[in-house]
């Protein structure tokens, strides 16, 4: 008689043991995976709120910092655009004092929103002149972006620098008319 309890014993646990490894595959298993990424979902919903809250207290400085970019901003129309770098890269060689080498706009269309007109120039002098001309150039209200600057002497005592400058200013369509 005790086998048969024994026997009957064992099968109760076999049985609960599968009936509870079933329930931990069908149920348990996608209830915790469930968890977890309903937990995910919502650690990203509030950092999203978070950002969002930051950039709501940012507003002001944001506004400002996009009205003075489209007010600085190269006109949308190329032609002028182009001048408006001309004149300002000669009023930089003017007030620096260095010679200008090689000066070349170019127009890079990028999105429908806005263009770059990038420009590639050279300009040779002293050290002191083309340090005035980059203070110059960094501090004009035009809304340019250095991209990359190189310096080569031009002699074997250093005299003579050649600065070689990519520079980029932003070019904005003009802003709707407003509907009557």
């Amino acid at each position: 008689m005790e086998t048969k309890n024994r026997e009957r014993l064992l099968l109760i646990l076999t049985g609960a043991a599968l009936f509870l490894l079933v329930l931990n595959w069908l149920v348990i298993s996608p209830l915790i995976d469930s968890w977890h990424h309903r937990s995910d979902h919502i650690a990203a919903l509030r950092k999203q709120i978070a950002d969002a809250q930051a950039m709501q207290r940012r507003e002001p400085y944001i506004r400002d910092r996009w009205d003075n970019m489209s007010t600085n901003a190269l006109s949308s129309n190329r032609t002028v655009a182009e001048g408006q770098l001309f004149d300002a890269f000669d009023r930089w060689v003017r007030e620096s004092g260095v010679t200008e080498s090689s000066f070349n706009p170019q127009l890079k269309i990028t999105d429908d929103n806005y263009s770059v007109m990038e420009c590639h120039a050279e300009v040779t002098g002293p050290y002191r002149q083309l340090v005035r001309f980059l203070y110059d150039m960094e501090n004009d209200p035009m809304g340019l972006q250095v991209q990359g600057v190189e310096l080569t002497s031009r002699d074997d005592s250093g005299r003579q620098i050649s600065l070689s400058v990519d520079i980029s200013g932003l070019l904005l369509p003009p802003p709707p008319a407003p509907n009557s």
